[in-house]
């Protein structure tokens, strides 16, 4: 039922807009304000904040079924629902949750999450963003690079730097709200997939923010965010296989309309045996995510599982695109068909929110300890 609420939505709301938005980079905020009316935009947040209280199998779901119609607005959904939304319900006060969740689980908000600077992907512990203490206050200097929703995002959850540099217990973080003196977004990058998701950079100049802005404890940000990071693989896994599966999609339906040497291409082995490989690996992705879901539902450690999903997820959906190209040939090369837009979107898995290196570098300490 959720999937088909969320095709429906989908096929009237996003579809006929896909390229125009992805051509002219635009970020659609309008579009969300009706997916959080929809309850997409707090999907496994809590009824008694707003949310639409349910679990990780239905938020793959809802993930995955956008996705399959446009990557880009799928991610935004994903770093809106896991990032920063979660973040703050994982770890912000009562308080907090009151203060800011109905806002962003019904979509009035729209959430960005600041993690990474221009010299800190990967390597979080050399970040360069400082929080100093100023009385009951804060001094926020630095800036954040790769962010979605860096200028239209409505309130931020920033990991900043409060101790010393390579200090795990030196980050904290913190909930910046858009207006707030001192916090402006900047540069918007022109991107090669993903185009109407906004990715942006955070710029704080002495932007002075309460202790009531701190979440959870001083010093604790770098582990809460590879907490959400966790949760936040298993967005990127389900956003990686919506894209492979609507690039599968398209690419059987053509296999079937187009003719060379008087039969339908599908019936060549060359392509029939790329599209079981397709079927193959897109499913080993779907039962390695709802494992990992089935984790998280269940609060049990599942940072090696959300990894395991995440990298393989990422890696099959380049694979699928490069294929469904290739199963379009010289048509699968231009704007009018839709596999080269899956094409250029499916990269970006294998980068956000920890690489696929990264991902194998997280496996591979999981089971050598």
């Amino acid at each position: 039922m959720i999937a088909q609420t969320v095709r429906d939505f989908c096929e009237r709301e996003i579809r006929p807009k896909i390229m125009e938005w992805d051509e002219s980079q635009y970020f659609p905020k309008e579009l969300f304000h009706k997916m959080g009316e929809l309850g997409l935009m707090g999907v496994t947040i809590p009824e008694a904040y707003g949310g639409s209280g349910l679990g990780y199998h239905e938020y793959i779901t809802v993930i995955e079924e956008v996705s399959k119609v446009c990557g880009s607005i799928g991610l935004s959904i994903a770093a809106h629902n896991s990032l920063c939304t979660n973040h703050i319900y994982e770890f912000g006060s009562e308080e907090q949750r009151k203060k800011y969740l109905p806002k962003l689980a019904s979509g009035q908000w729209i959430g960005a999450w600041g993690l990474t600077e221009a010299n800190t992907g990967s390597d979080a512990m050399r970040m360069k963003c400082t929080a100093v203490r100023d009385g009951e206050d804060w001094i926020i200097n630095g800036t954040k690079n790769w962010i979605t929703h860096g200028i239209s995002g409505d309130a931020v959850v920033l990991l900043a730097r409060t101790g010393d540099l390579l200090d795990s217990n030196g980050i904290t973080a913190f909930v910046v709200e858009r207006g707030t003196p001192g916090f402006t977004g900047g540069k918007k990058e022109n991107k090669l997939g993903m185009r109407a998701s906004e990715t942006a950079e955070l710029i704080f100049d002495n932007c002075r923010v309460s202790n009531d802005q701190v979440l959870g404890q001083v010093g604790d940000g770098f582990r809460q965010a590879m907490k959400i990071l966790d949760g936040g693989r298993i967005s990127i896994g389900a956003l990686a296989l919506g894209i492979a599966k609507g690039a599968m999609e398209a690419a059987v339906k053509y296999s079937k309309e187009r003719e060379q040497f008087g039969q339908p291409i599908s019936n060549f082995q060359a392509i029939a045996f790329k599209l079981a490989d397709m079927a193959t690996e897109i499913e080993a992705a779907e039962l390695l995510l709802h494992k990992a879901a089935y984790m998280k539902n269940n609060k049990q450690k599942m940072t090696k599982e959300s990894a395991i999903a995440k990298y393989y997820a990422s890696e099959v959906s380049v694979r699928v695109a490069t294929e469904a190209v290739q199963i379009f040939g010289g048509y699968g090369y231009t704007k009018d068909y839709p596999v080269e837009k899956f094409y250029r979107d499916s990269k970006l898995c294998t980068i956000g929110e920890g690489t696929s290196e990264i991902q194998k570098l997280v496996i591979s300490r999981e089971i050598l300890k």
